[in-house]
C-alpha cells in the first residue's frame, strides 16, 4: 500500500533541528521524498507499524507533528502530479 508520511518538527532549538534531521533520515530509508517534509512509501501493514514506532521515538509530541495518510494499493488512480519534480514509479527497481 502507498503511505504518505508528513511531518512538521519545531526547529526553534538545536534539539529540534537535530530531531528534524533524524526524522528525515529515517523516512529516507522507507520512501521517496516528494516535498521537504513529505515522503511516499510503499509498505505493508507490518512495516508501516515498525516505521511509525521508530518515528514516534524521534519526535517530541508536545512540539512536533507526524501524519500518516493511507492511500492503499490502488493509489495510482488517487494521485495527480503537476509541476516540477516529475513523478517516479516508486515500485520500480532503483538503479544507482
Amino acid at each position: 500500500m502507498l503511505v504518505l508520511i508528513t511531518y512538521d518538527v519545531n526547529t526553534e532549538t538545536s534539539a529540534g533541528k537535530q530531531r528534524l534531521r533524524k526524522v528525515a533520515k529515517e523516512c529516507q530509508k522507507y520512501g521517496h521524498r516528494v516535498q521537504n517534509s513529505v515522503f511516499e512509501c510503499v509498505m505493508d501493514n507490518v512495516k508501516c507499524r515498525q516505521v511509525k514506532e521508530e518515528l514516534l521515538k524521534l519526535i517530541d509530541q508536545d512540539r512536533d507533528s507526524l501524519r500518516f495518510y493511507y492511500l492503499g494499493d490502488k493509489y495510482k488512480k488517487k494521485v495527480e502530479h503537476f509541476g516540477t519534480k516529475p513523478s517516479l514509479d516508486i515500485e520500480a527497481p532503483l538503479i544507482i
